[in-house]
């Protein structure tokens, strides 16, 4: 007796089990539930802390024909030095190396600062002869001739900021940074005042521009 009692015990339990693990029924305008048959493939997003603040891939350094590129129509005049120095930049030729370079390292930076320096102070240069605004790239925001910068307002040295910060990087400057340039821009425009070179004033600013990892990477 006791044994047909447990026997029927062990039945009723097994039975509750295997109604417990089916799955209710679907209620009716409901989509039944499909298992990814790949499994759980999601990749945790990388720590910002690590990446400069940044979640996602890491910035790529643009190539050298888009570095040309983009000095030609920001600046408003083309870095006439750069095909010599485009393979030692990373550019492949395609005879020994297949593959370009983007990775930024110290021999593009120096060569960039070369380049920036030769292009900025030409097109700064030539600026200052140049009465009429829409006609300037670097002191498009400056009313009139160009003549002493220190006379400029904060509001006319910051807009002009602004303006060259989106030309360049495609974003403007504001907050504390846009004041840091703006103290920048005042220091350059004295000096340059000092040793009569008005034009260095906008061309170390284009410089700083140019060789900000904003304008290299993407």
């Amino acid at each position: 007796m006791r044994r047909l009692l447990l026997f029927a015990l062990l039945t009723l339990g097994a039975t509750a089990c295997e109604k417990s693990s089916v799955a209710p029924p679907p209620v009716d305008g409901q989509l039944e539930p499909v298992p990814n048959p790949h499994g759980d493939t999601t990749a945790p997003l990388p720590d910002p802390d690590l990446q400069n603040g940044r979640v996602g891939r890491s910035p790529r350094r643009i190539t050298v024909s888009q570095l040309a590129r983009s000095i030609e129509v920001t600046v408003g005049r083309p870095w006439t030095g750069l095909d010599s120095l485009a393979t030692t930049m990373g550019q492949a030729d395609y005879a020994l190396v297949n593959i370009e370079s983007i990775e930024p390292n110290l021999v593009f930076a120096k060569f960039l600062e070369d380049g920036a320096r030769d292009v900025c102070l030409a097109q700064a240069s030539a600026e200052l002869t140049q009465a009429s605004p829409e006609a300037r790239v670097l002191s498009r925001t400056v009313p009139g001739e160009l003549g002493d910068l220190r006379q400029l307002t904060d509001a006319q040295v910051r807009e002009l900021l602004v303006y060259l910060s989106i030309r360049f990087w495609g974003t403007p400057l504001q907050g504390d940074e846009l004041t840091r340039w703006t103290g920048f821009f005042s220091q350059a425009a004295a000096r340059a005042e000092t040793t009569r070179k008005r034009h260095q004033a906008l061309a170390a600013v284009c410089i700083a521009l140019m060789t900000d990892s904003r304008f290299l990477t993407y």
